[in-house]
């Protein structure tokens, strides 16, 4: 395979792995704001000796 080639597969690879680590990072934020949403909500109902 010519260098060039295999550059250009490398860089397409790379920008395809960084948007999928961006979406997989951007999921786990989410995540985590909706168990913190569930913990406050726990904590209003059951008090803090939870």
């Amino acid at each position: 395979m010519r260098t060039g080639i295999r550059t250009a597969l490398r860089r397409a690879e790379q920008l395809l792995l960084i948007r999928g680590a961006r979406r997989n990072a951007w999921a786990a934020v989410c995540e985590n704001r909706r168990l913190a949403g569930e913990r406050e909500q726990a904590v209003g109902v059951f008090g803090r000796s939870a």
